[in-house]
């Protein structure tokens, strides 16, 4: 079988899904086809089962936008008949599913017939997606794609809510390959052994609350010796910054920015913070937990159906950061509490380990293949 992936090439939970998707089909024999403007982050090794195709968007002086659905479109098209692609999977609503229709209906002129499914994952729905100038477009896409995926019921529920959805949507919840957060690391030459970890990963966006970490972190660091990683870019991270200058626990806040030692970082931390205003799934939480690190983190979303609270996690209303630090400090307080969490969360992320996930995937292409 031969699949051709959309998806943005980021750091963002739908990029990093479905390239770890891509080279887990490929590890099974399938031929993946990476199609987008970059080549994806976590896309580290090309080989005879994977392959990247940049799509290249002109820059004309009669365009103030850059019209990048027209040439991903025209670029689908191309890739589906040099390389007999049978199947397009999109990540991410905008524009991917509406580029993939528009590469179908031109293929199908043609007489090849290509089967679309999507995969929603979040903002693109319950952020972008219902904004007037796109909702109309979202929702013709998702409705004419030939299967429907959401990484979450909290999701599904937001995108029937928010648009008129004919079609079946089967929720196939987001994944972590349990077999690279086997490496526990040392804490020594990166901080004192006596120091508790506590990490945050995201995109550093508004919805994060990302003055909320450093809050939590604030009161939870009065009473606890800690240190708090902050991995990733974003526009809210300077604002981090100088609220950790304020606060006066600037030497006790390590800025990472982007980093391809996620796992690394993860596997010697104690705790994990998440305190979301908008989380369809919680992908970031699910790493931590992988990785055997408890999360304190908003209920918001689909985070509930990842961190199972007082299992693997504690959980608070948005904002309640009174709570998320008492929480915190009543954790790390307690040594065999905190160990009984972390072995609770290796062990619930092993119910959304890679291996489990994606037959699910499997299933939907063959399937359409074969109709």
């Amino acid at each position: 079988m031969v699949i051709g992936i959309v998806c943005y090439p980021t750091f963002g939970g739908s990029g990093v899904l479905a390239t770890e998707l891509g080279i887990e089909l490929s590890k099974k024999g399938y031929e993946i086809h990476f199609i987008t403007y970059n080549q994806p982050v976590k896309l580290e090794l090309l080989d005879n089962n994977v392959h990247y195709h940049e799509v290249n968007v002109p820059d004309y002086p009669l365009f103030h936008y850059p019209p990048y659905e027209l040439a991903l479109s025209s670029k689908l098209v191309e890739m589906v008949k040099k390389y007999k692609i049978d199947l397009l999977h999109v990540h991410y609503a905008i524009p991917h599913a509406y580029a993939a229709y528009m590469a179908k209906k031109m293929l199908k002129d043609q007489n090849i017939e290509i089967p679309i499914v999507t995969t929603l994952h979040g903002t693109d729905i319950t952020l972008v997606g219902s904004h007037p100038s796109y909702k109309t477009a979202v929702e013709f896409s998702i409705n004419n794609s030939d299967f429907v995926t959401a990484v979450s019921k909290s999701l599904k529920n937001d995108t029937l809510k928010l648009f008129n959805i004919s079609n079946e949507i089967k929720v196939i919840p987001n994944f972590v390959n349990l077999d690279k957060y086997n490496d526990k690391n040392s804490k020594k030459n990166l901080i004192s052994s006596t120091d508790k970890i506590i990490t945050h990963v995201s995109n550093f966006r508004k919805v994060k609350r990302i003055n909320d970490v450093i809050d939590i972190f604030y009161g939870i660091n009065k009473k606890i010796k800690s240190k708090l990683f902050m991995i990733g870019d974003g526009p809210e991270k300077k604002k981090a910054e100088k609220k950790a200058k304020s606060l006066g626990i600037k030497d006790k806040v390590v800025f990472f920015g982007k980093s391809n030692e996620t796992n690394q970082i993860l596997s010697f931390s104690d705790l994990f913070l998440l305190p979301s205003e908008i989380e369809s799934f919680g992908l970031s939480a699910l790493e931590a937990m992988a990785a055997g690190v408890p999360v304190i983190s908003s209920d918001t979303g689909g985070i509930p159906e990842v961190n199972k609270h007082n299992f693997s996690g504690l959980l608070s209303k948005v904002g309640d950061t009174e709570k998320m630090v008492n929480d915190a400090i009543n954790l790390l307080s307690d040594e065999q509490l905190l160990n009984d969490f972390k072995k609770n969360s290796r062990k619930r992320a092993e119910e959304f380990d890679i291996h489990n996930i994606v037959p699910n995937y499997e299933n939907i292409y063959k399937n359409l293949i074969n109709q």
